[in-house]
C-alpha cells in the first residue's frame, strides 16, 4: 500500500514539475542562442506580454509572421516561407505595427526588417 502511495506521489510530483518547466517567464530567454532551432524551441514555450500572430494569406511568399515581446517595447519576430523560418531579435513594437499594417508584407520585411534585427547565435 505504502509502494503505490510512494509511486502516486512521484507520478504526481513529476507531472506537476513538467508542466511548470514548459512554460518560462521571457526574462529568463538567453541574449543569445546555440542555433535556430533552440531559440525556436525556447521562445515558443516562454510566456510574454505580447504574443500575436497575422494573418499572411495575402502574401505571395509569407506564411506566417509571429511577434513576441516580454517588455512591450521590442521583441522576437519569427517569420516563415515555404522553405525556412526566420527569426529576428530586439524588433521594436512600432516596427511590428507598421508590418501588420503594410501594404506588402514581404517588400516591408526586405526593406525594414531584412539583415536589421539579427538573431543572437552564439
Amino acid at each position: 500500500m505504502h509502494k503505490r502511495r510512494f509511486i502516486l506521489f512521484l507520478l504526481i510530483f513529476f507531472t506537476i514539475n513538467a508542466s511548470a518547466q514548459s512554460h518560462k517567464s521571457c526574462e529568463k530567454l538567453p541574449a543569445s542562442f546555440p542555433n535556430y532551432e533552440n531559440a525556436i524551441q525556447q521562445i515558443k514555450v516562454a510566456e510574454f506580454k505580447i504574443n500575436e500572430t497575422i494573418d499572411t494569406r495575402k502574401s505571395s511568399w509569407i506564411r506566417g509572421l509571429s511577434y513576441f515581446s516580454c517588455d512591450g517595447k521590442s521583441g522576437f519576430m519569427i517569420m516563415k516561407t515555404d522553405s525556412k523560418s526566420y527569426i529576428h531579435q530586439n524588433v521594436p513594437i512600432d516596427i511590428w505595427n507598421e508590418v501588420k499594417n503594410a501594404e506588402s508584407f514581404g517588400s516591408y520585411y526586405n526593406d525594414k526588417i531584412k539583415h536589421l534585427y539579427q538573431l543572437s547565435i552564439k
